[in-house]
């Protein structure tokens, strides 16, 4: 049944002649002709989807990934596994085979909200670390519960010195000296060693750390494999608004909206974001706006260098 739901082809309803035809979303490769426009659009596209906790910038896998599915059959796990980690790799990144412990879990079910409850009660410290700035926080963690979406996910990430690696916001239990009686706030904060002060990046990056989706195999209707691979791919691989109407642009995002005409994998806006996510855009920018300025811009850089003679990089519908 499972499987069914899957592989299940995506059937176009017939257009009546007669009505006026929508131009549909707004296309990557229908922008590049025009600078301008292109520069707005794709800083517009970086803002809908993109969500960074609070007051912290767009945060991204750093090394490598390890990606675990639970709860498909094995063909289909396998092709989910396969799907996320090759694109982790076009990315720059380390995508580890098993038995590695993995970073992104995904896990299908029915019943998509009880079942999330439930598996949060087991280790909510996975799912809440308890340090500051690492998730999007109790309004969004609720949602996260509560949903009734086919897809819901749920992003740590962690602010990191990029000069040593470490953590940057102390972690519970965490304890730098021998810790004995009270101590000092030194003996219990992470210590930082500052190179420099700029007023445009900081020696800190965000780094995620680890990503859970919950698949509600109920609610999955004429979605196929392929469709959700990428789908899934795009929300564990970047930190993406699950509350954003991007009906506006062509994107996997809109798989849910409507799997029949939605596109078959991702498309050269999301292909692009991710692509600009973890290409040249400098991940210490001082804030959010510049970090998102910053994959905009190199977005819109990336299009614009391709001949005019030919199809822009990036796959498209």
């Amino acid at each position: 049944m499972l499987a069914a739901l899957l592989f299940a082809a995506a059937l176009a309803s017939p257009q009546d002649p007669g009505a006026t035809v929508d131009p549909g979303p707004i296309r990557l490769e229908d922008v590049v002709v025009d600078a301008q426009r292109l520069e707005d659009a794709a800083e517009a596209y970086v803002d809908l989807v993109a969500a960074p906790v609070s007051r912290r910038g767009l945060a991204r896998w750093h090394v490598g990934v390890c990606v675990g599915v639970a709860n498909l059959e094995p063909e289909v796990a396998q092709y989910v596994a396969d799907r996320v980690s090759d694109l982790a790799r076009d990315l720059g990144l380390r995508a580890h085979e098993p038995p590695c412990h993995p970073s992104i879990l995904i896990v299908a079910t029915t019943g998509g909200a009880a079942f999330t409850e439930q598996f949060v009660a087991m280790r909510p410290v996975l799912f809440r670390p308890g340090g500051s700035g690492m998730n999007q926080g109790p309004a969004a963690f609720e949602r996260f519960l509560t949903s009734d979406a086919a897809v819901r996910w749920w992003n740590i990430s962690q602010p990191t010195d990029s000069d040593t690696g470490q953590s940057t916001v102390r972690m519970p239990g965490q304890c730098n000296r021998t810790c004995i009686g009270s101590g000092s706030a030194m003996d219990y904060a992470p210590n930082t060693a500052v190179r420099g002060v700029s007023r445009l990046s900081s020696q800190y990056r965000q780094d995620m750390k680890r990503a859970f989706v919950i698949i509600d195999v109920d609610r999955l209707g004429q979605t196929s494999l392929a469709q959700l691979g990428d789908y899934l791919a795009m929300v564990t691989l970047a930190q993406i608004d699950p509350d954003a109407d991007t009906r506006r642009f062509d994107t996997i995002l809109n798989l849910f909206d409507d799997p029949a005409t939605a596109p078959a994998g991702l498309t050269g806006w999301d292909r692009a974001y991710l692509d600009g996510l973890y290409g040249d855009s400098e991940s210490t920018r001082i804030n959010q706006r510049s970090q998102v300025q910053a994959v905009a811009a190199s977005i819109a850089r990336a299009y614009r260098a391709q001949p005019e003679d030919e199809t822009p990089a990036g796959p498209t519908p």
